[in-house]
């Protein structure tokens, strides 16, 4: 249940956020990070709490994190797909980030079930935080999609943590598209026989914005499989750090593990890190990694600009295309709210509207109506 109070009595700083599981270097400055987030004054007990088998599950941005948020919620919502069924409605995780709102959700799929989970945070110049952690039991599939764009001058923690079975397909569509301070944390333990994780997200980060993610795969099952796609933008002063770990552990025979990056930088003053590793004590299994940086080519630079087209203009072409992204693969109303009130605010109006009416959605209302398949 989201909960929003109207004044934060004191701050407190939530410290060791989004560590990678093998830290580098202190002087990188990208073994984790720190958030200044409202510690309000709270009467009374909680009123519920999760399973406890949920509190065993690595969630990527750290314990200190994940206790504040379970000492802030208040209540907890836990749902649960019976076996060998198939959820048609997602559930829903709606945070509202103009005030102050702590989400603390627990999603079990029990053997043989799917179901969709949507995380959609919206709302600008407050504080927000969603917590979610699932369990896949065997042969269950999850499709989790991650809309998360509050608008400026926001502070948000996101944290999702995931336990998949044997046979379990786990399939995630992230998208951090805002908020001055953004910190994600992703953290999935695949620790059954052919267990799968497919992971794409993207990402914008602009003016002087800050993005902090940490994904983190832990592979424990044999013939498990791993791949994450990353990519985004970066423009004028952004800061973006990124760790992407997988654990290929003991005994996980015959495991794949795939990460990449794909980094279109537009701006001089841009901070980019990048911390891909892979971590290995078995002989039989493959890990891959890579990461690509660069600009628009002074060739794609060159042809835009002769037919009319600014740098400025070129840069939000590839922003634009991101948020068609996500507006096109958000499942429900609110996440598709969400990335095109942020397209608003970062490309205007009528690059919102385009984008609105390429789903199918009258320009003056993207709430309602669904988009047909």
């Amino acid at each position: 249940m989201a909960e929003t109070i109207a004044e934060a009595p004191s701050y407190a700083a939530v410290e060791h956020v989004n560590q990678p599981p093998a830290q580098t270097w202190n002087h990188l400055r990208i073994n984790g990070c720190s958030l200044r987030l409202p510690s309000p004054a709270r009467k009374g007990e909680v009123l519920a709490r999760l399973p406890r088998i949920f509190s065993q599950l690595e969630c990527g941005i750290g314990d200190e994190a994940v206790s504040w948020v379970e000492s802030v919620a208040g209540d907890a919502r836990y749902v649960e797909v019976p076996q060998g069924t198939r959820r048609a409605e997602p559930i829903v995780v709606d945070v509202d980030a103009s005030g102050f709102a702590v989400e603390d959700t627990g999603v079990m799929l029990r053997e043989g079930s799917e179901a969709t989970v949507v995380v959609s945070v919206r709302g600008q110049g407050g504080h927000s935080a969603s917590l979610l952690r699932v369990i896949a039991e065997a042969g269950s599939r999850l499709h989790l999609v991650e809309v998360v764009a509050p608008g400026s001058g926001s502070t948000h923690l996101e944290g999702v943590g995931i336990e998949a079975a044997e046979g379990a397909r786990i399939e995630v569509r992230q998208y951090a598209l805002g908020g001055k301070s953004l910190a994600m944390g992703f953290a999935t333990k695949l620790g059954g026989t052919s267990s799968r994780l497919q992971l794409d997200c993207r990402y914008v980060v602009r003016d002087a914005d800050e993005l902090d993610v940490n994904h983190v795969v832990r592979q424990l099952g044999r013939n498990s499989r791993s791949d994450i796609v990353t990519s985004g933008f970066l423009g004028e002063r952004a800061h973006k750090a990124m760790r992407e770990t997988i654990d290929l552990t003991h005994g996980a025979k015959g495991a794949r593990g795939n990460e990449t990056e794909t980094v279109l930088m537009g701006g001089d003053e841009v901070v980019n890190k990048t911390l891909p590793v892979i971590l290995c004590d078995e002989d039989d299994v493959q890990g891959n990694h890579g990461a690509s940086i660069g600009s628009v080519s002074a060739e794609q630079l060159g042809y835009l600009t002769d037919r009319g087209l600014s740098e400025e203009e070129v840069n939000d072409l590839f922003v634009r295309a991101i948020f068609d992204d996500a507006a096109i693969h958000a499942p429900e109303a609110s996440s598709r709210e969400a990335a095109l009130a942020r397209a608003e605010q970062l490309l205007g109006p009528e690059a919102a509207r385009d984008v609105a009416e390429g789903l199918g959605l009258s320009p003056a209302t993207t709430d309602a109506r669904e988009v047909s398949a």
